[in-house]
């Protein structure tokens, strides 16, 4: 089934224990959620964060993600491993509820064995949050959708996923999301950093997006958009 519910989830980890949750991670973390109904789009390291680690998971709707997050915290894969889990952390309540809004590259959730798993990449997938005024989401979508995201892919991006703020309340209130924050976020991917760096070129250059696509965008923003360079670990299901 679809998934079209997002927890896009960044974690501020102690000093030097980013591998150390990936690896527990990827051991413990992976199989024991998906045969809840939860898919892992991707798991991340921040390249520009060393401290810092983000991923991506999905639900079919909010009563199924109810379900799965109490079945798994509930569960004993959590129980034995989840204290370890949270020793690498200062926070993990950096967590923005979304919904995907036209194709997502992340919503299909492909059968991890078909796939296998550790697979070399070079990739690097840029995630751009943008938050919004009240009830601004609509006609940032409708510009980015009609202006700005031709513009991207005519110069060299590839719109992975665009994504609002998801605006039912949290069905689990046990994990914290950042509730009453509209936001519009976008993924780009790239076969690699040097093509992200010439791409960035690219849009630099181009009168279109300097004069005209991204003031237009800014206007629509309350703060400067936040931009992460996300490199796949070596589970993650979203590589390039």
């Amino acid at each position: 089934m679809p998934h079209f519910l997002f927890e896009l989830r960044r974690y501020r980890l102690r000093p030097g224990a980013r591998e150390t949750l990936i690896d527990l991670f990827e051991r413990e973390f992976v199989e024991t959620q998906e045969v809840l109904g939860i898919g892992l789009a991707g798991q991340f390291r921040d390249a520009d964060d060393p401290d810092a680690f983000v991923w991506l998971r999905s639900f079919a709707n909010m009563e199924a993600r109810a379900e799965a997050l109490a079945a798994f915290y509930n569960g004993p894969v959590w129980k034995e491993y989840g204290d370890a889990a949270n020793a690498t952390m200062v926070n993990s309540d950096n967590v923005l509820l979304l919904k995907a809004i036209g194709p997502s590259a992340f919503s299909s959730n492909p059968r991890r064995e078909e796939l296998g798993d550790e697979r070399p990449c070079e990739g690097i997938l840029v995630a751009t949050t943008c938050s919004l005024a009240p009830k601004g989401a609509n006609a940032f979508a409708a510009y980015f959708n009609s202006d700005a995201r031709p513009l991207l892919e005519t110069l060299g991006a590839r719109i992975e996923a665009t994504f609002v703020t998801e605006e039912n309340a949290n069905t689990f209130p046990r994990l914290p999301v950042r509730e009453g924050e509209p936001v519009f976020v976008w993924f780009a991917g790239f076969t690699s950093e040097a093509s992200y760096q010439s791409f960035q070129v690219r849009l630099r250059q181009s009168s279109q997006w300097t004069n005209e696509v991204f003031p237009h965008l800014d206007g629509l923003m309350w703060r400067k958009a936040e931009i992460s360079r996300l490199f796949p670990t070596a589970r993650s299901l979203y590589r390039w």
